[in-house]
């Protein structure tokens, strides 16, 4: 895959840029108010009762529901990804956010990354509040940073597949690997009701995670690549060249195609497979129609000799 930055620093980068440590130091405050609120009653109600029935993310209950405890509100779908139901639940998740996400912010920018990290905990949330009904969860609030996270995991295993992450301090496991089998689990985990885990909220994040960089035109990810040639192989070889068809047959005119005169590109001369990548590149950004004559004529001879 290509690089994209110069490495500088620790690991090539800062170790707290500004997005990551400011979202460090707000879930770790919020989560001292939720541990005050656990010794202080309103009205008869434990203030963390009254906290997470406005911050916390509620179900959507649909219809008369006398009692109804819920309270869900759009801005739940923000305010749930900053807090967190126990310590190991935030030490897990302000870690993993740290340790994948400081690369992943120096490479977006601070702007991009909170959007990013913000957008990945809303479409776990959606997920989670529309699909967790359906598979006959029962209702009960939401919390943690847990999808945003799995957002950046995805974004940090597609940018750096090949990167060795070291499982327990010990174990040397590349970052496609290890993220991929947490993916894998997760979707395995998802009928675990009883586990008290929102295994479709990560996999909301994740998903999240995995089309933005799908879709982001600003990086050239080794998925990418894979799709493009894949298409340009199967279909644009075709598709450029269908006037050599003959409109009743699938079979080459051959005699037009004898008369094309290729004097730059001979039978012997090299073609590599940077030369190939580099025009499937340029077409995807521009168009085939602005190939120069001689990549065409690098396209077409190298169609010809896989024939």
């Amino acid at each position: 895959m290509s690089n994209y930055y110069q490495p500088r620093g620790l690991f090539g980068f800062n170790l707290f840029p500004p997005v990551i440590k400011n979202l460090l130091i707000i879930n770790a405050a919020v989560f001292f108010v939720q541990i005050i609120m656990q010794n202080i009653v309103f009205n008869g109600l434990p203030a963390v009762y009254i906290l997470n029935r406005w911050f916390a993310l509620n179900p959507i209950l649909v219809g008369d529901f006398p009692g109804n405890p819920f309270n869900f509100q759009i801005w739940q779908l923000i305010t749930y990804q900053f807090m967190h139901g126990n310590f190991s639940h935030i030490l897990f998740n302000m870690f993993g956010l740290w340790m994948f996400g400081a690369e992943i912010e120096n490479i977006f920018g601070s702007k991009k990354f909170l959007i990013f990290y913000l957008l990945a905990g809303v479409s776990a949330g959606l997920l989670h509040l529309f699909v967790s009904p359906l598979l006959g969860s029962t209702p009960a609030v939401t919390i943690g940073a847990s999808g945003s996270v799995f957002g950046v995991l995805v974004a940090f295993a597609l940018l750096f597949p090949d990167r060795y992450i070291f499982l327990y301090f010990l174990i040397p496991v590349k970052a496609k690997y290890l993220i991929g089998f947490l993916i894998v689990f997760e979707f395995l985990a998802i009928n675990s009701v009883e586990s008290n885990v929102a295994h479709l909220a990560h996999l909301g994040g994740a998903l999240f995670g995995f089309l933005y960089l799908l879709f982001d035109k600003n990086f050239n990810i080794e998925l990418k690549n894979v799709f493009r040639k894949e298409y340009f192989y199967k279909k644009s070889y075709k598709n450029q060249y269908e006037d050599f068809y003959t409109p009743s047959s699938t079979r080459r005119r051959n005699d037009d195609l004898d008369e094309i005169k290729y004097r730059d590109i001979e039978e012997e001369d090299i073609i590599t497979q940077q030369e190939i990548d580099e025009i499937l590149d340029k077409i995807s950004r521009t168009g085939y129609q602005n190939l120069t004559e001689r990549e065409k004529r690098i396209l077409f001879e190298a169609s010809k000799r896989m024939k």
